[in-house]
C-alpha cells in the first residue's frame, strides 16, 4: 500500500527513528500510526536491551516544586555528551515536574526513561528519587549547583506563623540554606537525627583514640564527649557553621531570621543528591 510522506514525517518526529525506518514499519503495519509506533519501539527496545550491562555513571539531578510537594530525581546516563543533551534534559525535567505535581515515585517513569532510550540511542535509568511533602507553614526551596546539574539540593522550611512563608528576608534564607547544604554536603539534620549505632561507632573510636594519651578515665571522657560535639558539628546540618557566617551555627542563623520576622524559622529537613553518590 501506498505510504503518505506526512506519516512518515510524524512517525519520525514521534519517534526519532530514522525515514527509512519508519516507512518500513508502516508498511509492516499497513498504514495503522500506533501499531507502526509499537514496531519501532519494539525494534528500539531490542536496541536498548544491548546496551543494558554498559555502566551509566554519569547523569543529571533534576529538582521541582509544585504546591505543598517537592520532587529530586537522578537520571543516569553512559556519557556527560549525554547529561548535556537537550532531550535528556528535558525528559529530567518533565519527570521531576510530575513527580512534584502527581506525587508519584520514580517506578512510574521507568517505561517513559526505557522508550527516551530508543531515541536517544545511550542506556539511561532513573537511578533514585523521591518526593517530599510540605506541612502548614512549611516551603521548599531548591538548588542546583553549576550548569552541569550533578549537584541538586531541596531544602524545607518551617515558618511559625505561616505568613512568614512569603517574608524576601525568609526565603532568601532558605535558599541560603540550599547553596550552604551543596557546599558542606551534612549527612545528617540534627544530631537528633544521627542512627544510633553509628554514634556509638564514632565514641568507640574516639575513646580508642584518647586511651593513647594515657589519662584519667574522667579526663577520657571529657576529651570523647569534645571530640564528639566537634564530629557532629561537622556532619548535622543544623550543627554546622552557616555558609553565610561560620560564626553561627544554621540554627542559630534560623533563630535570627525568624526573630527579625517576627516568629520563629526553622530547617525542617532537606535531600542532597550528588550524581553517582551511593545511595
Amino acid at each position: 500500500m501506498e505510504i503518505k510522506a506526512s506519516d512518515v514525517k510524524a512517525l519520525r518526529e514521534k519517534t526519532g527513528a530514522g525515514m527509512m525506518d519508519c516507512k518500513k514499519a508502516l508498511q509492516q503495519a499497513e498504514g495503522d500510526f500506533a501499531k507502526a509506533e509499537k514496531v519501532l519501539k519494539e525494534l528500539g527496545l531490542a536496541a536498548a536491551a544491548k546496551r543494558e550491562g554498559r555502566a551509566t555513571n554519569e547523569g543529571r539531578v533534576f529538582t521541582c516544586i509544585s504546591g505543598n510537594r517537592a520532587a529530586i530525581v537522578e537520571i543516569a546516563c553512559e556519557t556527560d555528551f549525554v547529561a548535556r543533551n537537550d532531550e535528556f534534559v528535558k525528559l529530567g525535567q518533565s519527570i521531576a515536574a510530575e513527580m512534584a505535581e502527581t506525587g508519584n515515585g520514580i517506578e512510574s517513569f521507568a517505561n517513559r526513561v526505557q522508550d527516551a532510550v530508543t531515541t536517544i540511542k545511550e542506556n539511561m535509568s532513573v537511578r533514585r528519587g523521591e518526593v517530599l511533602a510540605a506541612g502548614n507553614g512549611e516551603f521548599f526551596r531548591d538548588y542546583m549547583h553549576g550548569e552541569s546539574g550533578r549537584i541538586g539540593v531541596v531544602v524545607k522550611v518551617k515558618t511559625d506563623p505561616a505568613e512568614l512563608v512569603n517574608q524576601d528576608a525568609v526565603k532568601e534564607f532558605a535558599f541560603d540554606v540550599a547553596l550552604h547544604v551543596a557546599a558542606f554536603r551534612p549527612g545528617f539534620l540534627s544530631a537528633e537525627s544521627v542512627d544510633s549505632a553509628y554514634l556509638a561507632e564514632q565514641e568507640e573510636i574516639f575513646l580508642a583514640q584518647a586511651k593513647k594519651l594515657d589519662k584519667p578515665e574522667n579526663v577520657l571522657q571529657g576529651i570523647v564527649k569534645g571530640k564528639m560535639k566537634k564530629h557532629l558539628s561537622e556532619i548535622c546540618l543544623l550543627e554546622q557553621g552557616f555558609v553565610k557566617d561560620e560564626k553561627k551555627t544554621v540554627a542559630q542563623a534560623a533563630a535570627e531570621v525568624g526573630k527579625s520576622a517576627g516568629g520563629e524559622v526553622a530547617v525542617s529537613g532537606y535531600v542532597y543528591y550528588m550524581v553517582g553518590q551511593e545511595a
